[in-house]
């Protein structure tokens, strides 16, 4: 009896995760169906709140939802404040851990043009399943509570960018909860509410609030997987500065018959004046932009290790050839990129009429990699518009003096979201990281060096001097930023079960 008793005393005081690396993926494959299973209901109520930024109010509904959730599972929260929406911190603490792992959550969601969505309401969660026709058939939500097919999908706005990910997240912490496990560190999360208008209060808030964010290691629970849809972490992430240019012509539209010919249209400035900015293979011909950009023998084999299939990916967005910039797709995402993300003047469709427009608007994003500053990228396409006969104003009106005085007025303004960044693969995030996902899956996963999207999260890194690699886990075909946005449920088990792996992974 004594020993008997001896032996339980010693299992209660062993490591959480001595336990916990016996278990075994099939154990985990089974936690995560059960516990998924039993959490569709909260995120179809998590889904059903509307999460666009431009609406303060509502994003306080979804900062109360999270902060009861996570409560309930044992995190203290904090709101940190900003001028606007407060990020949201909850941290668990356990015993005896040695280092901290910051985690950063996305909650907030891209605007919707309900008319463009094939349900009822983009608030509303519909559970679809293929129709055999490269679509999809809306079916009752009350199937869930009698099968489950991990090729049927849920439709709303968030579901995979990223409330998917963030319901995911809390459900592998139920797990743990059933398997009696404590991970040996401690959990900080930062949850995001501005994320898709590029968290402009994030780098001020990071700052502000250091000593509450301290860690050693940042993890981001957000993204789509690799094309393939095979387990993936990405090392690295490009960020984003926006350029908005406005070509001037006549105060007022003008009859096109009266004054075509005559008075200059600045749609067709606006037109010539981005063409100016590449050649026909689409590169960025502004001499500089490219500088420094160069990859060793090791790098090049880092990106060789990418399964990507190239002619999936030509025919998955229906393209027939590529941009020259790289020389395939992992490659091109290694350089800053020039992309003209839309244009206008005037007036189309039913409302179209004979007019030379009075102005033309182009807007620009630039993504951003780590060998590139980008206010040198911002100066060198400022000085690119220069050399095309243009006199450059600050984002306003052009003065009478002005109109009467130059021939080629544009005006600039321009927005330094986030810098780029790019971790080391063995890093000791990295090779923990790796370690947990290939315990849950079998083998290593797909590693890849920088992503080609950008998230707020080079603040974090610069600020907090830690490292930082993506946990991306939505399929790539999810339609995040479009209408008709779903999470397909095989990838929803799978995140419960990476995440439930990787918070039961020794560090």
């Amino acid at each position: 009896m004594k020993q008997l008793l001896l032996i339980f005393a010693v299992l209660l005081v062993l490591p959480f995760n001595t336990i916990a690396q016996k278990v075994a993926p099939e154990k985990l494959n089974q936690l995560a169906m059960e516990h998924g299973k039993q959490s569709l209901n909260t995120l179809y109520e998590l889904l059903t709140l509307p999460n666009d930024a431009h609406y303060p109010a509502d994003i306080e509904k979804n900062i109360q939802w999270c902060e009861k959730a996570f409560a309930n599972r044992g995190f203290a929260t904090k709101r940190l404040e900003t001028s606007t929406v407060p990020l949201l911190l909850a941290e668990r603490k356990a015993k005896k851990a040695s280092k901290t792992v910051l985690i950063y959550l996305q909650l907030d969601g891209q605007p919707v043009d309900s008319t463009r969505w094939f349900q009822k309401s983009p608030w509303i969660p519909a559970l679809k399943k293929p129709d055999g026709k490269g679509g999809f058939t809306e079916i009752d939500w009350s199937n869930l509570s009698d099968s489950f097919d991990p090729e049927w999908r849920i439709f709303a706005r968030s579901t995979s960018d990223s409330k998917g990910a963030a319901m995911a997240y809390l459900t592998s912490l139920d797990v743990m909860e059933e398997l009696k496990a404590e991970p040996n560190f401690n959990i900080k999360v930062i949850m995001d509410f501005e994320e898709e208008l590029g968290s402009p209060r994030l780098p001020g808030a990071v700052v502000a609030y250091k000593e509450d964010l301290k860690s050693d290691m940042l993890i981001i629970f957000d993204g789509p997987r690799h094309v393939s849809n095979e387990p993936t972490l990405t090392f690295g992430a490009r960020g984003i500065a926006t350029i908005t240019l406005h070509t001037f012509g006549p105060r007022v539209a003008q009859h096109s018959g009266h004054y075509g010919n005559y008075a200059p249209n600045p749609a067709l400035n606006m037109a010539q004046l981005l063409g100016s900015m590449k050649d026909k293979d689409g590169r960025v011909v502004i001499p500089g932009f490219y500088d420094g950009i160069t990859f060793d023998e090791k790098t090049k084999a880092i990106m060789a290790s990418v399964p990507d299939d190239e002619a999936f990916i030509k025919k998955k967005i229906g393209i027939a050839d590529i941009d020259k910039v790289g020389t395939n797709y992992q490659e091109s995402i290694q350089y800053p990129s020039l992309n003209i993300r839309g244009m206008s003047s005037g007036w189309v469709g039913k409302e179209v009429r004979t007019i030379v427009p009075p102005t033309a608007t182009g807007e620009i994003d630039v993504r951003l990699v780590m060998e590139s500053d980008p206010e040198r990228l911002i100066g060198l396409i400022k000085e690119h518009i220069k050399s095309q006969g243009y006199y450059v104003i600050d984002n306003r009106e052009p003065t009478e003096e002005e109109r009467m005085s130059k021939s080629k007025i544009v005006s600039f303004d321009y927005e330094i979201s986030y810098k780029a960044f790019r971790t080391d693969y063995d890093t000791e995030v990295g090779q923990w990281l790796v370690k947990a996902m290939t315990r849950a899956f079998g083998s290593e996963p797909i590693m890849i060096r920088t992503g080609g999207g950008s998230i707020p999260i080079s603040p974090f890194v610069t600020t907090l001097d830690i490292p930082a690699v993506l946990v991306p886990t939505v399929n790539p075909d999810n339609n995040q930023h479009s209408p008709n946005e779903n999470i397909r449920l095989g990838n929803y088990i799978d995140a419960i079960k990476t995440f439930t792996a990787i918070m039961t992974e020794k560090l």
